[in-house]
């Protein structure tokens, strides 16, 4: 099977799953993609849609039934989420419509204000505005950022590959830099829920690991030494 063909047969499951998990770099190469005439750009855009309400909607009703037990397993997102907790007080509608433009943030901003007071049919209804509102920018985005290099390439087909490669290198770099400065926020936001315990950061890593490893079935991790002990 040739890569278009690939492409036209898989492009649009791909993309869903993509924007499940905080996807641009993907909806970027879907809308390139739809310029070149391997996808279609209303279906691009409502792939994205329906993709993008679907993840936020998971991580919402994952605040709703388990967000205070979720948070006490992940350090760095208990920071993050006392972070945006002022910002989703006092301007909780604006923060929902836009907050997929905030890098970082597409998950935790949902699950926070599923632990929050929220109607669930005020989130769905502005999650709703913010979901379109994104694919369509972002969609559109990738397909003039095609539109724009067809003017300039002579012969666009010719690296139209390596774009799309080129696209994709970009956004795995961009994930490798996020995920290097997710370690260190880690150790941060450990030191921290150290110093509110007044245990010690190995010990609140035990702690931590032996949630995650008895929800899983799993014997919990061995406790470090405690301060004082």
């Amino acid at each position: 099977m040739s890569i278009d063909a690939i492409i036209a047969q898989y492009g649009y499951l791909a993309l869903f799953v993509g924007v499940f998990f905080e996807g641009e770099t993907i909806l970027i190469v879907a809308s390139f993609a739809a310029h070149q005439g391997y996808l279609k750009l209303e279906w691009v855009i409502l792939t994205a849609f329906l993709g993008s309400m679907a993840g936020d909607e998971f991580y919402f009703f994952l605040g709703r039934l388990k967000g205070r037990a979720y948070l006490r397993k992940r350090p760095l997102w208990q920071l993050r989420a006392k972070r945006v907790q002022g910002l989703l007080e006092r301007h909780h509608r604006l923060i929902i419509v836009g907050f997929r433009f905030l890098s970082g943030l597409r998950t935790v901003i949902p699950l926070s204000l599923g632990m929050s007071d929220i109607k669930v049919s005020q989130f769905i209804f502005f999650n709703t505005i913010g979901a379109f509102a994104w694919s369509v920018v972002i969609g559109l985005s990738g397909f003039l950022f095609g539109a724009a290099l067809d003017v300039l390439l002579a012969n666009i087909r010719r690296y139209e590959w390596h774009i799309m490669a080129a696209i994709l290198a970009i956004g795995v770099l961009v994930w490798i830099i996020l995920y290097v400065k997710k370690r260190k926020l880690k150790r941060i936001a450990l030191a921290r829920l150290a110093g509110e315990r007044g245990t010690s950061p190995e010990a609140t890593f035990a702690d931590v690991e032996g949630l995650r490893q008895g929800e899983q079935g799993a014997p919990p991790a061995p406790h470090a030494n405690r301060r004082g002990t």
